[in-house]
């Protein structure tokens, strides 16, 4: 009897990730500028680092508690009452995670069941999708636009619901579209949802590096809201911590009851030096967040002027550290765009399609790069743009 590996169908069918791969590709390559990653430039503050060194020091090595150490859960119950308005009991409704990834993957595994549908707004982060096909659950993506501010509409919020509709997810500040939702906003998609059994799933990971006057709003504030709402977030955008893999979620306490259950069998608990860093980072990180937003904003507000001037019309993000131009100047495809890109000028970006069909005819460009490390990419890809605008006659 031959021996026939049978692998998943449903993983099998899965495309892998076109963030990697265009990044893959640059990193094999001489003299290539990558805006393609979304991994701060900055190195995670060194009183946090020190805090983490502290407890290898002191022989912290030991597994911790399956939701993690009550003292780091309880800062982030301080710190998400300070920050959002939110209160949750730290000892039922908050988990520490492996990144924010593991808790997106625990939300929809714990909320999906075969045939349920999953609304998710597109352009947005890459998993979702196939975390919900994992999960036997039906993606319905929601396109956004640009006119939008790339926003989640209550009208077209209504025309995807369906029988069959179990969760919402709320992906903002957004990746790749750098799109917000301001309070007014989610105030009209929770009248929306109030007229339903829908749970939401709401990934805030960039909810720190929100620009402008207002700051960022969760949807689990609106009214009737918290009790439906699974709340995600992380530490590896706002304190530059992403190599130290903590996330953590929080939600009512039935539903935590059973996110938890999940994460015990999966992965017994967030690793225990990061824990210590992140209980530091809570209580007295936040000035190291606001001078990299504040870093963040002026590479944003640079990048967007040079796009403009080149002739990619670009929508000015208000979140995250991300901009999505649209290359239409070019007559060119994502894909076309960003590997001739790539082959000509060296610069890697990632095409719009990675993030959902609706991405086609944009790019996603990061900015969490130096000024100078932009600045020669934007020369770049002037330089390109100018040689295929399609006015110029090159198509």
């Amino acid at each position: 009897m031959s021996y026939q590996i049978r692998i998943n169908k449903a993983l099998e069918s899965l495309k892998p990730s076109g963030i990697r791969r265009f990044f893959d590709i640059a990193a094999e390559m001489d003299d290539v500028i990558s805006l393609s990653i979304g991994e701060p430039d900055f190195s995670t503050p060194w009183h946090i680092r020190e805090e983490g060194i502290r407890s290898l020091q002191k022989g912290r090595t030991w597994y911790t508690p399956n939701s993690g150490l009550l003292k780091l859960r309880q800062s982030i119950a301080a710190y998400t009452k300070r920050h959002k308005g939110l209160c949750y009991d730290p000892n039922s409704e908050i988990l520490v995670t492996v990144g924010g990834s593991e808790a997106i993957d625990l939300g929809i595994r714990t909320l999906v069941e075969p045939g349920d549908e999953v609304l998710i707004p597109e352009p947005s982060f890459v998993c979702y999708k196939p975390l919900t096909v994992m999960a036997g659950g039906v993606p319905v993506p929601i396109v956004t636009r640009s006119e939008d501010s790339f926003r989640l509409t209550p009208q077209a919020l209504k025309n995807a619901i369906t029988p069959r509709t179990k969760v919402l997810i709320m992906p903002f500040p957004n990746n790749p579209t750098g799109g917000v939702m301001r309070r007014e906003h989610l105030e009209e998609i929770a009248k929306v949802v109030k007229e339903t059994d829908i749970a939401i799933i709401s990934d805030e990971i960039y909810g720190e590096l929100t620009y402008g006057e207002q700051p960022h709003v969760s949807i689990a504030t609106m009214n009737g809201m918290q009790e439906r709402t699974l709340l995600i977030s992380g530490f590896s955008k706002a304190f530059a911590m992403t190599g130290w893999r903590l996330g953590y979620a929080c939600g009512p306490k039935k539903m935590m009851k059973q996110v938890i259950k999940l994460h015990q069998y999966a992965l017994m608990c967030a690793p225990t030096t990061a824990q210590y860093a992140a209980i530091e980072a809570m209580e007295n990180g936040d000035g190291d967040v606001e001078a990299m937003r504040a870093e963040y904003d002026i590479r944003r507000r640079y990048i967007v002027d040079r796009l403009c001037r080149m002739g990619l019309k670009c929508f000015e993000p208000e979140g995250a550290f991300y901009v999505f131009p649209s290359i239409a100047v070019t007559g060119m495809s994502s894909e076309e765009f960003c590997r001739k890109l790539l082959e000509e000028e060296s610069v890697a970006v990632v095409p719009g399609t990675a993030f959902g069909d609706s991405g086609e005819g944009y790019v996603r460009i990061s900015y969490c790069y130096s000024l100078k490390h932009i600045t020669e990419a934007m020369d770049r890809i002037e330089n390109f743009v100018n040689k295929y605008r399609l006015t110029g006659g090159v198509g």
